[in-house]
C-alpha cells in the first residue's frame, strides 16, 4: 500500500471512530486517546493528521452536512422544477428529519454550535445549503426581486430552518416535530412566491 493510501485509510478510520464516539458520548466526553484506540492507530498518528480534537469534530460535522445536502439534491431539484412552495417545504421537512436522525443530532445540533461557535457553524451550514436555499427563493420570486431582497429572504429562511432544527432536537419525537414545521414553511415560502407576482412599490 502506498503512503498516500495508508494516510487516507488512517484518516478515514479516525473520522469514523470520532463520529461514532461523538454521537454516543458527546464532544466533551471523548478524548483523543479514545479516538486513537477505537481507530486502531497511535495517538501521534491522530495528531499527524489533525491539529486538535476540535479539528476532528469540525471535519466530522462538515461531512455530515455534506451528506445531508447530497441527500436533498433530487427532492430540491423536483421542488425547483415545480416552482412550488409546498414541495420546497417538504424538502425542508426532509432536512429537519435528517438533521435530527439519531446518527446526526448530537453532533450537528447539540454539540456543533457550542464546540465551533455560531459564526463557524453557520459558515459550514452556508457552504452546503445557502446556495440551494437562495436558488429556491429566487425561483419562487420569479427572479423578479432585487438581489438584496433575495439575499435577505434567503437569510430569513436559513435562520428559520436552523431554529426549527434546534427546537426539533429537544422534542420527544423529533420526526413528528419536524412534520409540524412543514405547513409554516409552506406559508412563508408562499409569501415569497406571492411577492414575486406583485410589482415592487415605487
Amino acid at each position: 500500500m502506498k503512503q498516500a493510501d495508508r494516510s487516507a485509510a488512517t484518516i478515514a478510520a479516525i473520522l469514523a471512530s470520532a463520529r461514532k464516539l461523538f454521537r454516543a458520548e458527546g464532544y466533551e466526553a471523548v478524548t483523543i486517546d479514545q479516538i486513537a484506540d477505537d481507530a486502531g492507530c497511535r495517538k501521534g498518528a491522530v495528531y499527524h493528521h489533525f491539529a486538535s480534537k476540535q479539528a476532528i469534530f469540525e471535519t466530522v460535522l462538515d461531512d455530515l452536512q455534506a451528506g445531508l445536502a447530497a441527500g436533498l439534491v433530487r427532492p430540491v431539484e423536483r421542488a425547483f422544477g415545480a416552482r412550488s412552495a409546498p414541495m420546497m417545504a417538504r424538502s425542508i421537512q426532509a432536512y429537519l428529519e435528517g438533521a435530527n436522525h439519531p446518527d446526526v443530532r448530537q453532533i450537528l445540533l447539540i454539540d456543533g454550535p457550542v464546540v465551533l461557535g455560531w459564526k463557524r457553524f453557520r459558515e459550514i451550514d452556508d457552504r452546503h445549503f445557502a446556495g440551494m436555499v437562495r436558488a429556491g427563493v429566487s425561483i419562487l420570486m420569479n427572479d423578479a426581486a432585487p438581489d438584496s431582497v433575495i439575499d435577505a429572504a434567503t437569510r430569513l429562511v436559513l435562520g428559520a430552518i436552523m431554529e426549527a432544527a434546534v427546537v426539533c432536537s429537544t422534542a420527544p419525537d423529533p420526526a413528528k416535530a419536524a412534520s409540524g414545521y412543514r405547513r409554516p414553511f409552506e406559508l412563508m415560502l408562499s409569501g415569497f412566491a406571492l411577492a414575486g407576482k406583485t410589482p415592487a412599490p415605487r
